[in-house]
């Protein structure tokens, strides 16, 4: 997400965002002047179409389509900013889970169990960078800390759900400290919420990842510009030429 200030409105108006948008857009845009041109040729020169023509008359049924093309164009505006928000609040939710478990494992710990601080300390921002990945599709290999953990079992596996192994970690040591004594069982419950928060949190951005627009209005609303952009230049060849 970029930071900008919304107050500055020339910088806004005249700032042009690198991306790779108009790249995929270019082949489009020139085959659609091509097109226009094409049907410019055949109804002025070609087939030399008088001003009474009823092909002027189209330019009346698109001004009645443009109005619901808005709208469609409004609500598929409307769903990705909803997309777009419930995935910032899900980033917020994983600061706050994340900070709340590293404050009260601070609490809990001893000073002196530093392998255990140096755990948790490592694989709190490792389930965050462990969910980017799974999100993009990217299976990294991400290594734990330079110390030996038998309580954990196997390591991380390249065809399991990486945030849930990084989760079944945290819970595995946790539940490991609270068997050696070194938390109490109320104290198990108070970080229990934060540790299932993380599972929350990974499920909610998977159903954002995997609930895209529904395929059937994605479809229609893509023949609708298609129709409405081809057959645009026909009513319009009579007032703005070529």
């Amino acid at each position: 997400m970029e930071i900008y200030n919304p107050k500055e409105w020339f910088k806004s108006v005249f700032y042009i965002r690198r991306s790779d948008t108009l790249r995929k857009l270019y082949p489009y845009i020139i085959l659609t002047a091509l097109f226009s041109l094409g049907v410019a040729y055949m109804e002025l020169e070609y087939f030399k179409l008088s001003e009474k023509s009823w092909v002027k008359n189209i330019t009346v049924i698109h001004s009645s389509l443009g109005f619901v093309l808005s709208i469609l164009l409004v609500f598929r505006t409307n769903s990705a900013y909803d997309r777009w928000w419930e995935a910032r609040k899900q980033w917020g939710a994983l600061t706050n889970v994340s900070r709340n478990f590293a404050l009260k494992m601070n609490s809990l710990l001893d000073e002196k169990d530093q392998q255990a601080r140096q755990f948790y300390r490592k694989a709190i921002p490792m389930y965050s960078q462990s969910l980017f990945a799974f999100l993009r599709s990217d299976y990294t290999t991400f290594m734990l800390d330079e110390n030996e953990h038998p309580e954990l079992g196997d390591a991380f596996s390249k065809q399991k759900h990486g945030p849930n192994q990084v989760a079944a970690l945290i819970f595995k040591k946790t539940n490991h400290l609270y068997k050696e004594g070194k938390i109490s069982g109320e104290q198990l419950l108070a970080v229990n919420n934060e540790i299932e928060g993380f599972t929350n949190i990974c499920g909610a951005c998977e159903r954002i990842k995997n609930t895209p627009i529904p395929l059937s209005y994605s479809a229609f609303i893509k023949k609708f510009i298609v129709i409405y952009v081809a057959t645009l230049p026909m009513g319009y060849v009579f007032s703005l030429g070529y």
